[in-house]
């Protein structure tokens, strides 16, 4: 993230042939990319991403809608519509939202109604472009200072429930649950008919406990240093569970154009690779061709 979103030590171009590499259909973008700042330059990473056979499904975007400065929130809002409109110039059927920062005496009725109030504002937009809006059960953005208003699954839920719109979705988490001190079974299971796509992955703490993340991850830009993303299907997720619940509710049947990403790459190749193929076998047993 820091290379190709600060540093510019890793371009787009070698991410896609990396990338095109493993057994996926599909690349899933971040609106904070360094190179595309530049709107021209939009249509051609679609190519260069299509041109490989892939696609890109989902762009991720990190708004910041529980700001008190309501000049503050009306600029985010301004900001999700152009992202929106990327999503749509690069093919992507989703668009990630996020509710905010948890910011210091930010009261819960507050940031749930200020994160309404913006997405309502968005969705309308979303649909004329044909693009789903999908509330992620996120940790924290790489640069932001606090974590996610809505990491607690009583706040996120009841964001989701004010939000019934045929372009408004979830994008499901697993790992995040468990750095909300929840469990990410019960989690899905109240959000099971919302779900349009996923995240999957599985984190793990590299030294400490839950309660000495708390106290290093509020206040400082990204992740606590004793976060890590692990290989997926060797951490504290239970894939059989989660995909049955999943499959259970038709989760990827053709006609509803679902996605599962994967989130791991951060201590090497080798490590994607193998949580990858992890991810490819259990896709084959629960949704065989």
């Amino acid at each position: 993230m820091q290379a190709l979103c600060r540093d510019g030590g890793y371009t787009l171009a070698e991410w896609i042939a990396e990338a095109s590499q493993l057994p996926i259909e599909g690349l899933e973008w971040y609106a904070g990319f360094l190179e595309m700042k530049e709107e021209t330059a939009w249509s051609g990473f679609r190519e260069q991403v299509e041109a490989r056979g892939l696609v890109i499904p989902m762009l991720c975007c990190s708004p910041d809608f529980t700001h008190p400065d309501l000049d503050f929130r009306g600029d985010q809002i301004r900001r999700q519509k152009e992202w929106i409109r990327m999503a749509a110039e690069l093919g992507a059927r989703y668009c990630r939202v996020l509710s905010g920062q948890r910011r210091p005496h930010l009261a819960r009725e507050e940031g749930i109604t200020y994160t309404v109030e913006c997405i309502r504002a968005c969705l309308p937009f979303a649909a004329d472009h044909g693009v789903t809006l999908i509330l992620e059960n996120h940790y924290k953005d790489d640069f932001w200072n606090y974590p996610e208003f809505a990491q607690k699954s009583d706040i996120f839920c009841e964001i989701v429930s004010r939000l019934d719109h045929p372009n408004f979705g979830v994008n499901y988490d697993p790992s995040n649950t468990f750095l909300a001190g929840e469990d990410p079974l019960d989690l899905l299971r109240l959000v099971l008919n919302q779900v349009v796509t996923m995240h999957a992955s599985d984190r793990y703490l590299s030294e400490g406990t839950i309660e000495d993340l708390r106290r290093e991850e509020t206040g400082a830009e990204g992740y606590a240093k004793r976060l890590r993303h692990g290989e997926i299907g060797q951490g504290l997720n239970d894939y059989d569970a989660i995909f049955g619940l999943l499959k259970s509710v038709g989760f990827g049947q053709p006609h509803r154009n679902n996605w599962i990403s994967v989130e791991d790459g951060v201590d090497g190749f080798d490590q994607l690779e193998r949580s990858v193929a992890f991810l490819r076998r259990k896709i084959a047993e629960y949704w065989p061709e």
